[in-house]
Parts: C-alpha cells; structure tokens; sequence
C-alpha cells in the first residue's frame, strides 16, 4: 500500500500561482510515477499532469501546458504541481495519485485538497 497526503490548496484570485505538494509513504519503493488529477464540481475527473519516477518524463493536459508544471523529489518521496497564472476553470479538487506499474494504471490516490481560483 502506498498512502498519499496532499497539501497547498487555497483560494486564490486569477493569474495567480500556488503549488501543491503530495507526500506519498508506505511501499514507496514500488512507485513507477504519479500524477495529478482534479475534478470540478460537476464534471468528472480529468488528468493534469504525471512524471515518471524513474526517467523524470513529463505528460500534460493540453488545458494546462504552459502553465503548469510537475516535478517530483524522490528521496522525499513527493511530487509537486506548481500552478501558474491560474484561471477560474482551474477551480478543483486537485487529487494525487500513484501508477506502480508500466500498466497504464493509477492504484493509489490521496484524498485531495481544493483549489479555488476567483475572476
């Protein structure tokens, strides 16, 4: 099991930044990469952003290239989203997760932390 802790959601005004953090432990060790999800209310949930643990290889949704970036620290075994000039449809619970295989597949996902991005 791997267990995952989100932190540095707020409320923000719009072109402003904020940066998340997700600090995962347990079986860290079997960690292939992580990601960041969001859902807003009453959509479903929606890929940000991942990196692969062991190439640091970076993947985006086109909704936040350019602006958002990830990065991961491996001896802390943490993965942050550094969220520039935000925009009022970044508005979300923002959620980490962990994919522990080449499967295509996230196994493990934190609770999430609400960002809020008013115009």
């Amino acid at each position: 099991q791997v267990q995952l802790v989100e932190s540095g959601g707020g409320l923000v005004q719009a072109g402003d930044s904020l940066r998340l953090s997700c600090a995962a432990s347990g079986r860290t060790f079997s960690i292939y990469a992580m990601g960041w999800f969001r859902q807003a209310p009453g959509k479903g949930r929606e890929f940000v952003a991942s990196i692969s643990w062991s190439s640091s290889n970076t993947n985006y949704a086109d909704s936040v290239k350019g602006r958002f970036t990830i990065s991961g620290d491996n001896a802390k075994n943490t993965v942050y989203l550094q969220m520039n000039n935000l925009r009022p449809e970044d508005t979300a619970v923002y959620t980490c997760a962990v994919r522990n295989s080449v499967v295509p597949l996230f196994n493990y996902w934190g609770q999430g932390t609400q960002v809020t991005v008013s115009s």
